[in-house]
């Protein structure tokens, strides 16, 4: 108890009690909460009060979402209920890949290879982790060599310039771990990537390994809670890259308009409406001046995902209605990567079942997992929604929840 309110782990609390001080503590309001959860306000405060008991495990689900709780028994109080929210499986390889992540680069002797050999290696994981349906052992195989290389690279570069290209290239290995490590029980070893990736970005130099350093810090603020954190990133960024633009390559130019989305994305979570669709055409703005072929390899910004992006706003701002109009005019055919086509089907399964369309949320699903079997898997979202639909009335729905369920391994 630190900074004197109680961890609700170690004080007998009720639910309700549970919810004031998980919402206060994401400094959110009733309002707030009720929106993201499909209540009222005056429900939110009957619930806080006692008035009202626990809900169903449906809303149990929502509200857990929404306050980024790390499974169930945070609002419950009960240990009998450990459903993780966001965090899927430990993958096989995750141990190799923690286990370079944390070696020590002056143990070893023998020669690091050349940094445009690295830059070639990268290259092409990242184009198999876009092609490849279980992205996940794909880049598990490949990442322990990878960050061992870059990591010696970067530790034996014997002149500023070298050592600049040898930072850029760990920082982007950084980033292609934490596509790896994110979802997975590995809380400590992403925040480790993340800071690594932004620290040698920053040694670098290097205008586009700055900003996907950046980019996916702020991803991690956000998915923590930690909403003003994400803004500080993304803004401070920003107004770095701005200078930028007119004279720089197409790559400074989507990771800027990734940025922007990103700020967007925190603002919809936040309930901003006005905020998050002016950032989401401040993107879109800066995708249209890409090639039309072009797509970014680690953010996937692209005049193509802008749809796509259009759904995730529109979802996070709780907008049912609005959610399935984007997500009927977001065709998935027009993202090039699996398991990115994958992560979109799964916000256009939210915009259903947000405007109470459950078996068009499942059929989604289902095109999700024949696209990227391992995305769904990993997918806290995806699996809320099994969830739901495993405590529906209705046994047909029930029946095609538990087969996805089941295929995903939500059951095992």
């Amino acid at each position: 108890m630190t900074d004197g309110t109680p961890d609700p782990f170690e004080v007998s609390l009720s639910f309700g009690q549970r919810l004031k001080l998980l919402r206060t503590r994401r400094g959110m309001t009733r309002e707030v909460l009720a929106g993201l959860t499909g209540k009222s306000a005056s429900w939110v405060k009957a619930v806080e009060s006692g008035r009202l008991g626990m809900p169903k495990l449906s809303i149990l689900l929502r509200l857990a979402e929404a306050l980024r709780a790390r499974n169930l028994s945070e609002l419950t109080g009960q240990q009998s209920i450990p459903v993780d929210m966001f965090t899927g499986p430990g993958h096989e390889r995750l141990p190799a890949v923690r286990a370079a992540v944390n070696a020590f680069p002056a143990l070893t002797q023998r020669p690091a290879p050349p940094v445009a050999h690295l830059r070639a290696r990268l290259d092409q994981a990242w184009a198999a982790r876009h092609s490849a349906p279980n992205h996940r052992e794909v880049l598990g195989l490949l990442l322990p060599g990878l960050i061992t290389d870059a990591q010696l690279a970067a530790h034996q570069a014997d002149s500023g310039r070298q050592r600049r290209a040898a930072q850029a290239v760990l920082a982007e290995v950084y980033a292609l771990a934490q596509f790896f490590i994110a979802y997975q029980p590995a809380q400590d070893l992403l925040w480790r990537v993340a800071e690594r990736g932004m620290v040698a970005a920053q040694d670098s130099g290097d205008a586009h390994a700055i900003g996907v350093a950046s980019w996916l810090m702020a991803q991690a603020h956000r998915d923590a809670g930690d909403w003003d954190a994400a803004d500080v990133v993304t803004s401070q960024t920003v107004r770095v890259l701005a200078p930028m633009l007119p004279d720089g390559p197409d790559d400074v130019l989507a990771i800027w308009g990734a940025l922007q989305f990103e700020a967007g994305y925190t603002a919809a979570r936040r309930g901003e409406l006005g905020n998050a669709w002016g950032h989401w055409d401040t993107a879109n703005d800066a995708a249209q001046r890409l090639p039309a072929a072009y797509y970014h390899p680690v953010t996937s910004f692209s005049r193509a995902i802008m749809g796509a992006h259009a759904v995730t706003v529109a979802v996070e701002l709780r907008a049912g209605g609005e959610s399935v109009r984007q997500a009927e005019h977001a065709p998935d055919s027009a993202i090039p990567s699996r398991p990115r086509r994958a992560r979109h089907q799964i916000e256009q399964a939210r915009a259903y079942h947000l405007d109470a369309q459950p078996d068009a949320a499942l059929a989604v699903l289902d095109a999700a997992h024949d696209a990227a079997p391992e995305t769904i898997k990993y997918n806290g979202y995806a699996r809320r929604i099994l969830l739901e639909e495993l405590d529906a009335r209705q046994s047909q729905r029930r029946q095609r929840a538990t087969a996805l369920a089941d295929k995903v391994g939500l059951l095992t």
